[in-house]
């Protein structure tokens, strides 16, 4: 079974050919529960998102800020497991059509075994992974699967990562590449990082994949910003916002529905 990573080329092809940044929403599996998980996902790509992240709750998430923290805890307390997240790439995809990722910390993905990951990723209709603390020099048994499967690798630079670094980085990934805006953990922010701007511009020098920002998106005004200099805008802690804050699941879907139509217009820069 072929995963989609050419949907995910393909989607964010098209957005270059309508001169605009892709739209790519996070979401964590099994939040609020897993049903609930799955009805968001959805409802972000109904309002307008391209592309979506799916995030496999962690204990010890490195990346994430305080909000998606809250949300994989309430995931975790709710026994959410792999084949969870699974379930809500297939259901996601199946149900839309558009390319579904990923986004694990390694540890998980080691315990479960690279192999039975990236096949059964590949099969539930996944587009690959965004795997923010697996260091290339590490990463061979996984692009070899991922690569066999048709999923794409995505990496994350910084605003630290010199020159050199970045071209080993984004030599050994696909799909696209994160581009983290800032040094820190997710969250929503007054306003974008000036660093991100200028580190596309350095990744660009070393890679024909696409650029895509995200930590610290979190309205159409900086959708807008960002979507000017990128290929993608990532937005990941407004959507969990929009849901922690609704007085009930039906509302944080619809929350987030509403969300990612604001944003898709701050993309087309019509917001």
């Amino acid at each position: 079974m072929s995963g989609n990573m050419q949907l995910l080329t393909d989607t964010l092809a098209a957005a270059r050919a309508e001169e605009r940044a892709a739209l790519i929403a996070y979401l964590p599996a099994g939040f609020p529960s897993v049903d609930g998980g799955i009805e968001a996902v959805k409802a972000a790509i109904e309002g307008g998102a391209d592309i979506v992240e799916v995030g496999l709750p962690h204990s010890d998430p490195v990346l994430d800020g305080p909000v998606i923290q809250t949300a994989d805890d309430i995931a975790l307390r709710g026994g959410v497991r792999i084949a969870d997240v699974m379930r809500t790439v297939r259901e996601a995809h199946r149900a839309t059509g558009r390319p579904i990722l990923v986004m694990t910390y390694w540890n998980p993905v080691d315990r479960y075994g690279v192999e039975r990951f990236t096949a059964e990723l590949a099969e539930a209709g996944g587009a690959g992974c965004i795997l923010p603390d697996l260091p290339v020099q590490e990463s061979a048994l996984w692009r070899e699967h991922a690569e066999k499967h048709s999923l794409a690798t995505v990496f994350v630079v910084a605003p630290s990562s010199r020159d050199e670094r970045l071209a080993k980085i984004t030599e050994a990934g696909s799909g696209f590449v994160y581009a983290a805006s800032l040094m820190g953990v997710t969250g929503t922010r007054e306003s974008v990082s000036s660093q991100a701007q200028d580190l596309v511009r350095r990744t660009r020098a070393t890679t024909g994949l696409p650029v895509c920002v995200g930590l610290g998106v979190s309205n159409p005004t900086q959708a807008a910003e960002v979507a000017r200099f990128a290929d993608g805008v990532i937005v990941g802690s407004a959507f969990v916002k929009r849901m922690l804050d609704a007085p009930d699941d039906a509302a944080g879907v619809e929350g987030v529905r509403a969300l990612a139509g604001e944003l898709a217009k701050g993309v087309r820069g019509q917001a």
